[in-house]
């Protein structure tokens, strides 16, 4: 890679970085995956006992509580998260779903999904 490559690729996932932290400007598209039944009772990231069944996912970097409107992009089902994990792990993805979540948006029998990721402004 140039030096310009690099630099550009930088930027732009500082960029990224920036506008997902910023309320209302957390609009993202990516690949989702989900966790379940084999996490469950076990501690996340915040301290708190998995839930299969809650309506929760792992984030890399928004803030532990943050809501998230996640919206499956093949058939439009939507559902309300809490971040309460860091994660996904795996290469290429951008948020890791409870069951519960995965199972509300349909993405169970598939495994992943393209999503679309909307930061909700704290009430």
């Amino acid at each position: 890679m140039t030096s310009k490559t690099t630099s550009a690729t930088f930027f732009a996932a500082v960029i990224t970085i920036l506008t997902m932290t910023v309320p209302g400007h957390a609009d993202s598209v990516g690949v989702a995956s989900y966790y379940g039944k084999e996490m469950s009772g076990r501690r996340t990231a915040n301290g708190e006992r998995f839930n299969p069944a809650g309506l929760t996912a792992a984030h890399r970097s928004l803030p532990f509580g943050t809501k998230l409107k996640v919206t499956n992009l093949r058939n439009g089902k939507t559902v309300v998260v809490r971040v309460s994990d860091r994660g996904p792990f795996a290469r290429g993805r951008v948020i890791d779903l409870s069951y519960g979540a995965a199972s509300a948006i349909g993405m169970v029998g598939l495994g992943t999904a393209r999503v679309k990721i909307a930061r909700l402004e704290p009430r």
